[in-house]
């Protein structure tokens, strides 16, 4: 991921470079872009998720989350409050891969779980900017989503004595980001990094109380960072 965003930065340098967008009298394009009442267009972008655990008890080693790269892909709609506000609607489809290793085992059938999730996201964003520059245009985003998580085996009667993972369907969380906004000559082009935190508790306990996948945690909770690229 660190990889990721330092090839976003020479990305945006590279537009910086661009005297037609960045110059000391660019030309401006679309300028009559951001007047409209209502927006549209569609994001693509990469994930990594981990989980967050809280323990009932301080005693022993911690799970290990083994982070993989996701996609996500969605749509977005925009409705203008002002110059400097926007609300934002942008619905999607997100896939991700985590691998838990839990500790005290001595086989790997017993030790590793493969926890595989296809949300749907409905995150309701407020896109606060500063004032264009140019063709540039930076801003912070903040808001809150619901997902459904359509890899949760929440109705699976069996657990990690089967080698089942069980978390939640329904996902609650907010989501903090920043990004900038590039006129180009036909269309805005937005690279954008964003911060992902489940308020929900997603596990699924093992109908054991006292499994020793599931006994210690109090609470299991997603979080991840998305870097998305934007066409509007």
């Amino acid at each position: 991921m660190k990889n990721i965003f330092f090839s976003l930065i020479f990305c945006l340098f590279g537009l910086q470079a661009n005297s037609q967008l960045f110059g000391k009298d660019p030309i401006l394009n679309l300028q009559t872009e951001d007047k409209r009442l209502l927006n549209w267009g569609y994001y693509l972008g990469l994930n990594q998720y981990d989980f967050q655990f809280e323990y009932k008890n301080d005693i022993g080693q911690d799970i290990l989350v083994d982070r993989s790269y996701g996609f996500n892909v969605g749509l977005i709609g925009e409705m203008r409050i002002n110059e400097f506000v926007d609300l934002r609607f942008e619905p999607g489809l997100l896939y991700t891969s985590r691998l838990l290793g839990f500790p005290g085992f001595t086989t790997e059938q017993d030790a590793i779980r493969e926890v595989r999730s296809t949300y749907i996201r409905f995150p309701l964003l407020a896109k606060l900017s500063t004032r264009r520059m140019g063709n540039i245009k930076p801003f912070v985003a903040v808001g809150g989503y619901t997902a459904i998580n359509l890899g949760s085996n929440e109705d699976s009667l069996d657990d990690n004595r089967s080698g089942e993972f069980r978390m939640k369907t329904n996902v609650y969380g907010y989501e903090l980001g920043f990004g900038i906004d590039v006129y180009t000559e036909f269309f805005k082009f937005t690279p954008s990094i964003r911060g992902v935190f489940a308020l929900t508790n997603e596990l699924i306990p093992d109908n054991d109380p006292n499994s020793p996948w599931t006994g210690n945690i109090e609470a299991m909770r997603t979080r991840g960072i998305f870097i998305n690229f934007t066409f509007e």
